[in-house]
């Protein structure tokens, strides 16, 4: 009993040393693994803010290159739609233009007088070749005139489509009935001046022994169609140079979309001629001239009113 007593206090202050010696060991690590993680932040954040300097102007590049990607997509698609609006407007007024400026015209005459002596067809091609060939022509020479300022031109041709709109309306009211008649007997005479021409040479073949009995029937007929085709196309250039169409082609060209301008004027020319050749005798005799130009003087002037809606950009 005596024994117990007197280990005891040993025993309790070698327990106390041992708990003491936990303990401090046990605040030791902690404050190395404190040590440890504090060192460990403190490189964290120092990479990240390394990472930071690096990286942002790289980001900040390609957020830009980005930005300036999008608004270079949004600026094509603005100037392509706007594109595609000049180009049908250039079609619809190229084309409406002709349709009032070659009905009852010498050149639809000419057509329709051919086209009832010779095959409509070939008439029909021989003179679609020369409107086109003259559409293009004049849509080129109001091409060229875009060195100049567009703002400048877009108003000139503003001005000349009022001129030739008001011109149209005073020659439409102080028309007679029978301007209509002498267009078309001007024009017969053209075609009756071309084909005697056309005999007087196949008499002088005939009188030098080249008839046709002595030359292969295709050939002949090949002969006349080109003939026939290059009569049409001749006239029909003659009278196109320097009429009202070719002059409001080129002028519709300097303001318009050059391609939307051919399209539409190959297209009114088409139209027209086509009606020319297929029944123009029954359309001349139904149609009043004075009316188509009275309605052609309104053309004009609308489209000399657009300018008031529409920006010569």
């Amino acid at each position: 009993m005596k024994s117990v007593v007197c280990r005891s206090p040993l025993f309790s202050l070698s327990t106390i040393v041992c708990i003491f010696c936990v303990v401090l060991s046990t605040s030791d690590n902690r404050s190395i693994e404190h040590g440890h993680n504090e060192s460990s932040e403190r490189e964290i954040k120092s990479l990240k803010a390394v990472h930071h300097q690096v990286d942002t102007p790289a980001i900040q590049k390609e957020e830009a290159d980005l930005s300036d990607l999008v608004d270079e997509t949004v600026a094509k698609a603005r100037k392509n739609e706007t594109a595609d609006v000049s180009f049908y407007h250039a079609i619809l007024a190229s084309f409406s233009v002709i349709i009032v400026s070659e009905l009852g015209d010498k050149t639809w005459f000419i057509a329709a007088i051919m086209a009832m002596r010779h095959s409509r067809l070939t008439v029909f091609f021989g003179a679609m070749a020369a409107l086109a060939l003259m559409t293009a022509l004049s849509a080129g020479l109001g091409w060229a005139t875009q060195v100049i300022p567009r703002a400048l031109t877009f108003y000139i041709s503003t001005a000349l489509f009022a001129l030739f709109g008001l011109k149209m309306l005073h020659e439409g009211y102080h028309m007679s009935p029978n301007d209509g008649q002498e267009e078309y007997e001007e024009a017969q005479a053209e075609v009756h001046k071309k084909q005697l021409l056309r005999d007087t040479e196949r008499i002088s073949d005939m009188e030098s022994g080249a008839t046709p009995q002595n030359k292969d029937s295709t050939y002949a007929i090949v002969r006349f169609v080109s003939a026939l085709f290059l009569e049409a196309f001749t006239l029909t250039f003659l009278a196109e140079w320097g009429d009202r169409s070719q002059l409001t082609t080129i002028i519709l060209a300097a303001r318009e979309n050059v391609y939307g301008v051919v399209l539409g004027g190959v297209a009114g020319h088409a139209l027209c001629t086509g009606i020319a050749v297929i029944g123009g005798k029954l359309v001349a005799t139904q149609i009043s001239v004075r009316t188509v130009t009275l309605i052609g003087g309104v053309v004009f002037i609308m489209f000399a009113l657009s300018a008031f809606f529409i920006r010569p950009e």
